[in-house]
């Protein structure tokens, strides 16, 4: 690559970087489904037709959002769930390492859990198969444990959606108690907690009818 077109595409990289930070800014307090192509594109700096250069439309720019959204809070929790097995110490580890992503990435998590049933129906379906993917994973991990004690794959993939539900769930929560309300945090906290220790109580004494 010559250096004219490396200056070129790592500029076209920074424009695309830009946009998505000014919809996931703006996406603060509205839906994607009400935001406009040039409010993101005035944020940025550039015409409304360089927008086409990088995104299709801003279904597509969404469907960019949730991949970056829920792509490091699926390899975290997906890291911490694969060992799961119901211990406080590891129940600690997990709803903690929720409330870390939260403080450090409120905007990725309010944006996926207003469209997650919001009126974008192509970020709608990116979210669900995103989701889908990592119950996939977890069910994997939980397979070899549970399998031998009768479990049949469909109950290890309602567990698996479980978990994943209960950790969206908790995300979610975590962000209502933000910020600077450290009681209400320490409250989700102490729930999720109890909820995972009840989740991983029924696992054990799960019986297939």
């Amino acid at each position: 690559m010559s250096h004219t077109s490396g200056v070129r595409q790592a500029q076209k990289e920074k424009t695309r970087r830009a946009l998505m930070d000014a919809a996931l800014g703006l996406l603060e307090d509205q839906s994607l489904s009400s935001l406009g192509l040039r409010e993101v594109t005035r944020a940025v700096g550039v015409a409304p037709a360089a927008f086409y250069r990088h995104f299709r439309d801003l279904s597509d720019l969404g469907v960019a959002l949730v991949e970056e959204s829920l792509g490091s809070l699926h390899h975290m929790i997906g890291a911490i769930l694969a060992g799961q097995d119901g211990d406080e110490e590891r129940i600690d580890a997990t709803v903690e390492a929720v409330a870390e992503h939260v403080r450090r990435y409120p905007a990725h998590i309010r944006f996926i859990a207003r469209e997650r049933h919001g009126g974008v129906r192509a970020v709608r379906e990116a979210i669900a198969a995103e989701l889908d993917r990592f119950a996939d994973e977890v069910a994997n991990d939980f397979c070899p444990r549970l399998t031998p004690d009768g479990w049949s794959p469909e109950d290890v993939r309602m567990l698996a959606e479980l978990y994943v539900d209960h950790m969206v769930m908790t995300a979610t929560a975590f962000l209502e108690a933000q910020p600077d309300h450290p009681r209400l945090e320490r409250r989700v906290a102490d729930t999720a907690r109890k909820q995972l220790m009840l989740i991983s109580l029924g696992r054990r004494h799960w019986r297939d009818g």
